[in-house]
């Protein structure tokens, strides 16, 4: 089902753990499948002054393939100037794994959603102006999270869902 790239990065996943002094953290979920994520970037500055995503980490409770996209799109971002890591997109992760499972697709979708979340973060907390089409991705973000937290983490929903099969 997966290929050797995948598998290698969910082995062997990089830049996994936290930043405790974040300067953006991003928290996404998907309420259809349960997986939850968590990136976390240190912003720099490169020679042109220009913010850098400097370090990346991720937390992800999920599949094999949320944890390999995860890996994958810190790997992606590391580096990137903050303008450049929000125009990585899901097919960049998906294709850099050597592809994905058209039902696993969704995972480098987390992990693409949990950058903008970081950056957002950022941003937010900088002052630093939020372009119009992150925060249109927040609002949808933020959404999809509570949507997931309230079926995962609520007993009643959790047993209302099993009851109806």
């Amino acid at each position: 089902m997966y290929n050797e790239k995948v598998m290698d990065h969910f082995s062997n996943p990089r830049n996994m753990g936290v930043i405790e002094d974040a300067d953006g953290i991003g928290k996404v979920g998907n309420f259809v499948c349960g997986d939850i994520m968590w990136i976390y970037i240190k912003v720099g500055k490169n020679n042109n002054s220009e913010d850098i995503i400097e370090d990346i980490r991720f937390r992800t409770m999920g599949c094999a393939a949320a944890i390999a996209t995860s890996s994958m799109a810190t790997e992606l971002a590391k580096g990137r100037t903050i303008t450049s890591a929000l125009k990585l997109t899901k097919q960049d992760v998906a294709d850099s794994l050597g592809g994905l499972p058209a039902v696993k697709l969704h995972c480098s979708l987390l992990a693409t959603d949990a950058l903008v979340e970081a950056i957002y973060d950022y941003l937010s907390k900088t002052g630093l102006p939020v372009p119009d089409d992150v925060l249109t991705k927040h609002n949808r973000i933020k959404t999809d999270l509570e949507k997931t937290e309230k079926k995962c983490m609520n007993p009643k929903v959790q047993q209302d869902s099993s009851t109806k099969d």
